[in-house]
């Protein structure tokens, strides 16, 4: 499984397991959140199961159209494998990736101002997964520029390390080897 599922599933993942509290057990979050012990409010649990739906809502779109569930039940063999990315998964992953990079944020400023370590580890969940959604984006949401000829990525270069088969070979070429 590549990076780009990975980061997929992780985001839904960790997604989930923040909604599942929320919507089973919103009097305990919240009685948790309280300095003071009092009873909840109905308008608090409303809010708190509202949250954990539209995370678990946010989870399965994420899934969906990043194409790690397809929506066709055609299924076709063909000798060449096709990109299982859906069209709507750069956008996807660009919005996942800003949600996690904003949460991870929050969260940061949370831990500073209450130094709970809850916060910490909820910071590094949401950083981690705001990385690896960033990667996604840089890195695989484009097919390489593969050469038919050397069959070697055209992208790369030689800094800071020289490519010495393909100085080799054009070597080779210029004596008639």
């Amino acid at each position: 499984m590549d990076v780009f599922y990975s980061y997929t599933y992780g985001t839904a993942a960790w997604l989930t397991l923040q909604a599942m509290p929320l919507i089973a057990m919103p009097k305990v979050i919240i009685t948790m959140l309280l300095e003071e012990t009092r009873p909840s409010s109905p308008l608090e649990i409303f809010f708190a199961r509202s949250y954990g739906l539209s995370l678990l809502a946010l989870s399965l779109v994420t899934i969906v159209l990043t194409g790690s569930i397809p929506l066709t039940s055609s299924y076709t063999m063909s000798p060449e494998p096709t990109d299982a990315k859906a069209p709507y998964a750069v956008p996807t992953i660009l919005a996942t990736s800003f949600f996690h990079g904003t949460s991870a944020f929050y969260m940061y400023m949370w831990y500073v101002g209450t130094g709970q370590m809850l916060y910490a580890v909820g910071m590094v969940a949401y950083a981690g997964l705001g990385s690896v959604g960033l990667w996604c984006l840089l890195f695989a949401s484009e097919k390489g520029r593969i050469s038919r000829r050397t069959g070697a990525d055209k992208r790369m270069t030689g800094f800071p390390f020289g490519n010495k088969e393909a100085d080799r070979k054009r070597e080779g070429r210029r004596k008639g080897i």
